[in-house]
């Protein structure tokens, strides 16, 4: 016998089944999604206070400080000052396994200051902002580590959560000397989070990098009375970017070779004795990436004979690219699925089109869909982060959450605009709530715990993991 449909008989099979899909999940996940909503008011107030903070690598003194006391007022143990990084803490509640951490960030980027309007209009000429979202980051990421704290407190779940505010990822790279005073040791699972233009289950590697510092030392001499006595610092860097520029053309398509000029002179009318420069070099493989290093770092020497100067190469910090882990992705996955896309105002419309008609891109505003599980590319190109060294100590699970205008330029005034109102606190509280849930699941799931553990070990094989960061203390005071 055949059986046809009328049109509200659908209806109603479709809402039946969106009911079953809400459904699906159980009191646990009910109770985090509860908090964070219930918190919204005052994570928002927190996020904000950072935002107009605007402080930068070593020196989030204020934001550090907002998001331990707020650990505090909900009832964790909180150390800062760790791994001898004044801005780096870690917050703590519960006892026992599993451990589950969560990454949160907090730094700005020097000069993108701006106004919560969707045209460049710096709100303190000068100063830094946060172009990557990361008064979202900390914020949304302690709102998480409370929702299961609360569960633990009422012994709904067991193990213990862990929040760790990691300063200065935009520079210098705290999470490195986080790991190296073993600050993640007896940690099982980690999940991270990064604000984006779309929101999906991050399933992708990052690029790995170095930074190192790569200085000239010359004699001075009067530029135009006698120049022949003067050995020139800043025609050594000269040469020196001549070189990486033409070697730029016999590198892999997956490289990235930047530089940043910091001291070529101080006046015209001196040969200058002292230049410098900060350089870093990318590549979606560490391998990769270590090669073309140790290349544009033999470079100097040349450029220092040809200049006949002295010169020095100092090593700042480098970081792997990130360890991809699935299992964790497809739970992610169906924990956004069941969060559906974030709904926005016309008004935060509106603001979306105008940075996207500010930045030159197509106006079609907000990216809300729930894409399905991407493929994990073997060379995705994209951007670095430390929480890639964390993800060869520890399982780690992450996510993207939108927070700015589809395409929108990252690392620029448009994400701090996007940062400061709604259209931000809307991903910053979706963030929160999908690494709850999350959270959840690995609190509960022994199977799953399984799962992300042995592909964990089966992607790290047998490589052991070694920071590339200098001995000695973080640079808290370094002038560079």
């Amino acid at each position: 016998m055949k059986y046809l449909l009328t049109g509200s008989m659908l209806i109603g099979l479709v809402l039946n089944l969106s009911a079953q899909k809400k459904a699906a999940i159980n009191d646990n996940k009910k109770a985090v999604i509860a908090s964070i909503e219930s918190k919204y008011d005052q994570l928002t107030e927190l996020s904000d206070k950072i935002w107009s903070y605007e402080e930068i690598a070593f020196q989030e003194t204020k934001s550090a400080q907002a998001l331990a006391d707020f650990a505090r007022a909900h009832g964790f143990k909180v150390e800062t000052g760790v791994a001898e990084i004044p801005t780096a803490l870690v917050a703590e509640y519960g006892s026992g396994s599993p451990v589950i951490g969560i990454l949160g960030e907090f730094d700005a980027l020097p000069g993108l200051s701006q106004k919560t309007v969707p045209t460049k209009d710096p709100l303190h000429e000068g100063s830094p902002g946060h172009g990557c979202g990361h008064n979202l980051f900390g914020v949304a990421s302690l709102g998480a580590a409370i929702a299961i704290k609360e569960l633990i407190e009422e012994g709904k779940l067991r193990g213990t959560v862990r929040f760790y505010g990691t300063p200065a990822e935009e520079k210098f790279f705290g999470k490195l000397w986080m790991i190296r005073a073993g600050l993640f040791e007896d940690v099982d699972f980690m999940m991270d989070w990064h604000p984006g233009a779309e929101t999906k289950a991050d399933v992708q590697s990052s690029l790995a990098l170095v930074d190192f510092m790569v200085e000239f030392y010359g004699q001075a001499a009067h530029a135009s009375g006698d120049p022949w006595n003067g050995r020139s610092a800043s025609d050594a860097l000269e040469l020196y970017t001549t070189g990486i520029n033409f070697y730029r053309e016999h590198v892999k398509p997956t490289v990235r070779i930047h530089y940043h000029i910091q001291d070529a002179g101080k006046v015209v009318n001196v040969v200058p004795d002292y230049a410098r420069l900060w350089v870093r070099v990318r590549d979606t493989k560490r391998k990769g990436m270590e090669k073309v290093w140790k290349h544009v770092e033999k470079m100097a020497s040349g450029a220092a004979i040809m200049a006949d100067v002295e010169y020095k190469v100092s090593l700042i910090s480098g970081i792997h690219e990130i360890l991809v882990n699935r299992a964790g992705g497809e739970r992610l996955q169906k924990n956004l699925e069941y969060l559906g896309e974030i709904e926005y105002t016309d008004e935060e419309t509106t603001f979306a089109k105008g940075i996207q008609a500010a930045t030159g891109k197509e106006q079609v505003g907000m990216d809300t869909k729930i894409r399905a599980l991407e493929r994990t590319l073997e060379h995705p190109m994209g951007g670095s982060t430390d929480a890639g060294d964390v993800s060869f100590v520890v399982p780690t699970i992450r996510l993207s959450a939108t927070t700015a205008p589809k395409d929108t330029p990252w690392h620029s005034w448009a994400v701090v605009a996007c940062g400061g109102m709604s259209i931000g606190h809307k991903g910053m509280a979706y963030a929160a709530k999908a690494l709850s849930m999350t959270m959840v699941d690995l609190f509960e799931d022994e199977n799953l715990r399984n799962k992300v553990k042995a592909e964990y070990l089966e992607r790290k094989g047998d490589y052991i993991y070694k920071a590339m960061i200098p001995e000695g203390p973080p640079p808290i005071n370094s002038g560079h």
